[in-house]
């Protein structure tokens, strides 16, 4: 399967602050730098755009640091919290709207909600686990929103080659590559998020 960039060329969330994006990243601490600088460059760019950040609501890792960089460039921050990371003193200072959940399950539902696209910057599986729970969805009509997989450094390249197999061997259900594109660079990435904000 070859996946869709850029160059080729949902139910929708509308707010003043801004559409909302989705971002499902790492909450590790353990990062090497490369990938914080990425999610600081994202956070940037959605501020630049216009757009809502939606997401997990953590205070560590790529979540922290994409949260940062979205509110210094003046994007709306709204976190989606399950109730152990309140708990554990977990969540993040910087959130302009807290919307409590009970686990992760009812935490990406509302997040998919909450926004017009899906990103996936690196992450574990806990990012595993919400990409694939998107795209499940979508392809068995759920939604029409995409994940776009924003594959810095190649993080991604593995997954695009183990999906490859899968959808070779007939096991993805439907038109795979409208759900989920990979975008290279913060550009291309920018390009598809303002096409689905601006639908």
């Amino acid at each position: 399967m070859e996946y869709i960039s850029v160059s080729t060329t949902c139910s929708l969330y509308n707010m003043s602050a801004g559409k909302g994006v989705a971002v499902f990243c790492a909450a590790s601490e353990s990062i090497d730098k490369l990938y914080v600088d990425a999610a600081y460059e994202v956070g940037a760019m959605l501020g630049r755009v216009g757009a809502s950040l939606v997401y997990g609501g953590a205070r560590f890792g790529l979540m922290e640091a994409t949260a940062r960089a979205a509110k210094s460039a003046g994007a709306h921050i709204i976190g989606v919290v399950p109730e152990i990371l309140v708990e554990r003193n977990r969540v993040s200072t910087l959130l302009d709207e807290h919307i409590p959940c009970r686990n992760l399950s009812e935490r990406k539902d509302i997040m998919l909600e909450k926004s017009e696209i899906v990103v996936a910057l690196p992450g574990g599986i806990g990012t595993l686990d919400e990409i694939f729970h998107v795209m499940a969805a979508a392809t068995i009509g759920y939604h029409s929103k995409r994940v776009v997989l924003y594959n810095v450094n190649g993080f991604w390249d593995g997954l695009c080659s183990v999906l490859d197999n899968f959808n070779a061997a007939g096991f993805i259900r439907g038109d795979f590559e409208r759900f989920m594109v990979v975008a290279n660079s913060v550009e291309e990435l920018e390009q598809l998020i303002k096409e689905a904000i601006d639908e």
